[in-house]
């Protein structure tokens, strides 16, 4: 397994936010986390890239313990991209892109043409590239998405984490980067809220409640009626859809 999580706890103060979860993810594969706000969606993805330390369990990455990794090695092998991430200095779309490239530099290393080809073609994944030099605080909140996402891959990571990688987009950058995202030769967990998003791109899906999986599996096991109405609260009706052959869900009011 690319990354496996083995009964892991984390807790914040006296409040347990993440409790004896257990979940793996196959090499190049992606991975779906559902679940309500404060299930423990955000707090696993840090566990998992080592910003958390966890309080009991394990996470392993190609079957290391994550805690015997350095942390140079870790910021080489996973990219995260977070929810909100902001600066009022003045920088540029592609300065913000470069700090992708920064765990594969030394200190004193100069720029490299490699460097300039992972920054470049970051860029060009997200529809980016011709915006490279333009200011990050002329950007809409969409487009700064989309200009995180392309800093996490000119990291070129082996792992992907996401948190809510599709906030802030209109309907047509959300397909193009979850599109995206499953295709790529990496490994990926990403945080979703929009189960029908998760159902058409994700390989696999967990569903998390009050810190603890409640389902997982493939989304046509995991996306029934009733464990939509018990974890989120809403009616639906799931069938498999005509386009796309994933389960494809309806909310009804009510």
């Amino acid at each position: 397994m690319s990354i496996a999580v083995d009964n892991v706890s984390f807790a914040a103060g006296n409040t347990l936010i993440v409790n004896g979860i257990s979940l793996s993810v196959e090499k190049g594969k992606v991975l779906g986390l559902l679940g309500p706000n404060g299930s423990g969606k955000s707090s696993l993805l840090r566990l998992i890239c080592r910003l958390r330390k966890v309080r009991s369990g394990v996470v392993r990455l190609g079957g290391s313990d994550i805690a015997s990794i350095s942390r140079g090695d870790i910021a080489r092998r996973i990219a995260l991209v977070e929810q909100q991430a902001t600066t009022d200095t003045r920088v540029t779309v592609i300065d913000v892109v470069r700090l992708g490239r920064t765990p594969h530099r030394g200190p004193l290393s100069s720029w490299s043409a490699r460097d300039d080809a992972a920054v470049l073609d970051a860029l060009a994944r997200v529809g980016m590239r011709d915006r490279a030099g333009q200011l990050w605080q002329t950007l809409s909140g969409g487009e700064r998405q989309r200009v995180h996402i392309a800093r996490a891959l000119a990291q070129t990571p082996s792992e992907l984490l996401l948190d809510e990688p599709t906030n802030h987009l209109d309907i047509q950058h959300q397909l193009d980067i979850l599109g995206l995202i499953s295709k790529l030769d990496v490994t990926c967990v990403v945080a979703l809220h929009d189960l029908n998003l998760a159902a058409m791109f994700c390989d696999s899906l967990a569903v998390l409640q009050k810190g603890e999986v409640v389902a997982a599996g493939l989304p046509e096991e995991v996306l029934t009626q009733e464990l939509i109405e018990r974890v989120f609260g809403v009616r639906a009706h799931v069938q498999k859809s005509s386009v796309h052959g994933r389960c494809n869900i309806q909310y009804m009011a009510g």
